[in-house]
């Protein structure tokens, strides 16, 4: 045991440092946010099939990983129905977050003390006239996609404002008052009801719209309630009710607080007394995801068939022996490491931009290989290939036409001429030394179907060796010239 452990230390490496690290935040994210969200105890069951799947996979209960496995891959789907409420107000958090640093430090708190006057005062004067109202503070979330009818204000917030706007001969009296940086946005606004429909006959319409909103966004929502007199303050998806005024002044200096902290200094090591048993608990989990998929345990070495690529090859060169189009390489690394690894990536790249004339050995260097720091590279076979290079020599040829069958009876072949009747060619020194050989033909002229003098348009093909200087092959224009053939003699 003490040997393993020894072994593991001895092993350790900063990578696997930065695994464990990034996990943790990862999970203490996913801790914090779902935290205080009605989907938490879905997470929490999530979070315990994923405890028994790490259990699973470092004792080898092969058959336990084997349905865990198949299971999350359903249910990958599946969190993102769950959550989607959850993920979306995630990334509009992260869209708004640059623009809430900067407002904050604008020093908009300086606001505050007046605004939390004017909702107090105001939300107090309801309560005891028994009229109806709810306020709904913004936070850092977006609230626009929440909301449903309204009006557009963006007023001055004022005692009389409110009054005005909950007055019950008021078009807006039934709705909600966005309050946003001290000014009125909109009034008579609907909002989206509680997803627990429980609370529907619990509490009041206007309380279940806000508690409603509140699970969806970090929104505060103060409600005074039409029938009791009272007023509650909903956050989080939770409602409580308020005793006095001074209760529900520090429950709004409180929420404004959390949203937009003051600048202040802290203590060394502030950040470690908050939320320490999520903390302990995210790096407790990465530890046992790291030891259950990130160790290295053993090193095993596998062969894999690499393709090799020749690039660069210097125009007016030929390259014989480029038959070695793949080699076998050898790598030794930790079994985790080979299930993270693509051997599709893997190519051998040889660069032939400096060739020699004649036949000459490239050395397959481990340098010409990329495999990931985490994997060793053992061996390549074969460790050379061997070319054949020889420059290519440019020439003008004559265009050869080639032509199958015979003209028509009744016409004579007169002649047939090409346009251009030479092409440019590249071709090896050996192959042009060659006088009698035909390098240039035209693709084949069928003569039996030529009633005329003719001029057509035809490609030319070219021996294996040859290369046409432009690169590709060209066409000529071939003229097939006849005549009528003389009268055959009566002998008889």
């Amino acid at each position: 045991m003490i040997d393993s452990i020894m072994a593991m230390i001895s092993s350790f490496r900063i990578q696997d440092f930065l695994d464990i690290l990034i996990i943790s935040i990862l999970i203490y994210v996913a801790f914090i946010w779902f935290k205080n969200t009605a989907s938490r105890f879905v997470f929490v069951g999530i979070s315990l099939l994923g405890a028994i799947y790490i259990f699973a996979r470092i004792f080898h209960l092969y058959l336990t990983s084997m349905v865990l496995q198949g299971f999350f891959a359903i249910l990958l789907i599946a969190l993102v129905v769950i959550f989607q409420e959850d993920i979306r107000r995630f990334f509009e958090r992260l869209a708004t977050w640059g623009s809430i640093r900067k407002t904050q430090k604008k020093g908009e708190r300086k606001d505050l003390p007046p605004e939390t006057e004017i909702v107090v005062d105001s939300m107090t004067d309801f309560a005891l006239k028994k009229i109806g109202a709810i306020i709904v503070l913004q936070g850092r979330d977006p609230l626009e996609r929440h909301l449903k009818g309204g009006f557009d204000l963006d007023g001055m917030l004022s005692q009389p404002l409110l009054a005005s706007i909950f007055d019950k001969h008021s078009i807006g009296h039934d709705g909600a008052v966005i309050i946003d940086a001290g000014r009125v946005m909109k009034f008579g606004c609907h909002l989206p009801l509680s997803l627990e429909t429980k609370k529907f006959g619990r509490y009041g319409l206007r309380h279940t719209a806000a508690i409603g909103l509140t699970e969806r966004c970090d929104a505060l929502c103060i409600v005074a309630s039409e029938e009791h007199g009272s007023i509650s303050v909903a956050h989080e998806g939770r409602l409580r009710y308020v005793k006095n005024a001074n209760e529900l002044a520090s429950i709004i200096a409180e929420y404004y607080e959390d949203e937009t902290p003051a600048q202040r200094q802290h203590m060394p090591f502030h950040w470690v007394r908050k939320n320490t048993f999520e903390k302990a608990v995210a790096v407790l989990l990465a530890l046992g995801l790291w030891f259950a998929f990130g160790y290295q345990k053993e090193s095993i070495q596998r062969d894999f068939i690499v393709p090799v690529e020749y690039r660069n090859i210097a125009h007016g060169w030929e390259v014989d022996g480029l038959t070695n189009k793949a080699v076998t390489v050898s790598i030794l690394g930790p079994t985790q490491a080979f299930d993270l690894f693509d051997p599709s990536t893997m190519k051998i790249s040889v660069d032939l931009s400096s060739l020699k004339q004649g036949e000459q050995e490239i050395a397959l260097s481990r340098e010409r290989i990329k495999i990931p720091s985490n994997l060793s590279l053992v061996n390549i076979q074969p460790e050379k290939i061997t070319i054949n290079a020889y420059r290519l020599q440019d020439l003008n040829v004559p265009v050869r036409v080639k032509t199958i069958k015979s003209i028509p009876s009744g016409l004579m072949l007169k002649s047939i001429s090409t346009n251009p009747d030479m092409v440019s060619i590249q071709a090896h020194s050996a192959i042009i030394k060659d006088k009698d050989k035909t390098l240039v033909n035209t693709e084949p002229i069928d003569l039996s179907k030529i009633g005329e003098t003719t001029t057509i348009e035809v490609k030319l093909v070219a021996q294996p060796e040859i290369r046409f200087k432009s690169g590709q092959a060209p066409t000529v224009e071939v003229t097939v010239e006849v005549e009528k053939a003389p009268p055959v003699p009566d002998t008889g």
